[in-house]
């Protein structure tokens, strides 16, 4: 995996392929990585991505990470905040943003009707 990102002009981008399940994360959250890398055990790198959760999915307990996190959503609706069983929480739409520091904790994520989301994430230069 690429830490660096490389000179890379407008292209058209396929969202029908190069979708996975990120370690850690439940079935019907993918992501598609675009650019860059991270190396989380080095503390590198930087990735930008796509996530997309599939509708009625959620997750179930806060999480935090090392990096700092830029959220955009794209389309869709994102709720934050859910309890365990998908309940509750403050629901936001398209053409939102977040941006986390290291080891903000964050979520639970629910979406009712599915979202994709623009992720950039990146540690601090040394």
């Amino acid at each position: 995996m690429p830490v660096n990102k490389i000179h890379d002009e407008f292209h058209a981008i396929d969202l029908s392929t190069g979708w996975e399940v990120p370690t850690g994360y439940p079935t019907g959250i993918e992501q598609k990585i675009l650019s860059g890398g991270l190396d989380e055990k080095g503390r590198r790198g930087t990735r930008t991505r796509l996530l997309r959760f599939q509708p009625g999915v959620f997750t179930t307990a806060p999480f935090s990470h090392d990096y700092w996190e830029e959220v955009y959503m794209v389309s869709g609706d994102l709720t934050v905040g859910n309890d365990a069983s998908g309940n509750g929480g403050e629901a936001f739409g398209p053409n939102t943003y977040a941006v986390r520091p290291p080891h903000a904790k964050h979520g639970p994520f629910k979406s009712e009707n599915g979202c994709m989301l623009l992720e950039i994430h990146y540690f601090d230069p040394v």
